[in-house]
Order: C-alpha cells, then structure tokens, then sequence
C-alpha cells in the first residue's frame, strides 16, 4: 500500500446527507471501519454538518460528537490530514438540506497507489478520470436484465 504521500493512490470525496439531525445512527461505522482495516482506503479529512429547519448551520468534527451519533468512526480518527479548509465546508453545506444532517468523507484509494505508482514509473501520466453515478449503473443493470427476459420471451414465442 501506499507507504509514503510520495506515491498517493487517488484521493476522493463526498457528502451523505441523512433526514433528520442523524448520521446514519452508527450503521454506516462498520462498513468504513472494515475499508481502512482492509488498507483499501486512508481517510484523511471528516467533518459532520446539521442544518435546522430555518438552514441554519452546525459544523462538527469527530472529536465534537460522541459514539452514539457515529459509531465507531472514531477509529479514523487519529488518520486525519485534514485537507478540507473551512470555504470548502461552507460551499459543502449548500447541498445540505434544512432539517438534515450530512458527513462529508475525503480519503485516499491506497488499493490503487501502487498502479499508479506503476504508470508514473513506466512514463504514464493520468489524463482523464471519472466516476459514473450509482443510480446510473444499476438503471444500465436493470434494462440489460429487461433486454434479456424480453429477447428470451421472444424466443420461446417463435
């Protein structure tokens, strides 16, 4: 894995928005906690938000709440670079609707710094990046499952 910040794997991040003052009651924990266990990932900045109901806003880090409202995030808690600067909180916020809560994530994908270590060495250089949404792969799944039943229903009527 990525021993060094000399060969970093790429670096990403988002915004999970929960309904109600909540983050997620501590489900999402585990799942995060097995990723940085694994090495897959490095978290390097977290930052919790509420909005009220008038868009009032409440920011927190992990050290500001208590494992009852994260579970056990805490565990990432010694990792963090905390690369997200307040301007990048606040524009963060916008997303937010009021009356709900968010977590805002950046960590590294240490599983991939060693082929891109790999590329830089051989010369390469990354160009171009991208992710598709979730709801779109699944919406792309889900009509390949339709074309098939509907070519396999033809089939058996001819």
């Amino acid at each position: 894995m990525a021993e060094t910040m000399d060969e970093p794997g790429p670096v990403d991040w988002l915004v999970v928005e929960f309904p109600g003052p909540d983050f997620g009651k501590g489900q999402i924990a585990p799942f995060l906690e097995d990723l940085v266990n694994r090495e897959l990932i490095r978290v390097l900045d977290m930052a919790f938000l509420r909005k009220n109901a008038d868009g009032a806003l409440e920011t927190a880090e992990i050290s500001d709440l208590d494992e009852t409202e994260l579970g056990g995030i805490r565990m990432a808690e010694t990792e963090l670079a905390m690369v997200l600067s307040e301007q990048d909180i606040m524009d963060l916020a916008e997303t937010i609707e009021p009356g709900h809560s968010a977590a805002v994530l950046v960590w590294e994908n240490q599983w991939a710094a060693p082929f891109g270590a790999a590329v830089r060495k051989a010369g390469g250089q990354l160009v171009a990046s991208g992710r598709i949404p979730t709801q779109a792969v699944i919406a792309a799944f889900q009509a390949d499952e339709a074309d098939t039943r509907s070519a396999e229903a033809m089939k058996e009527g001819v």
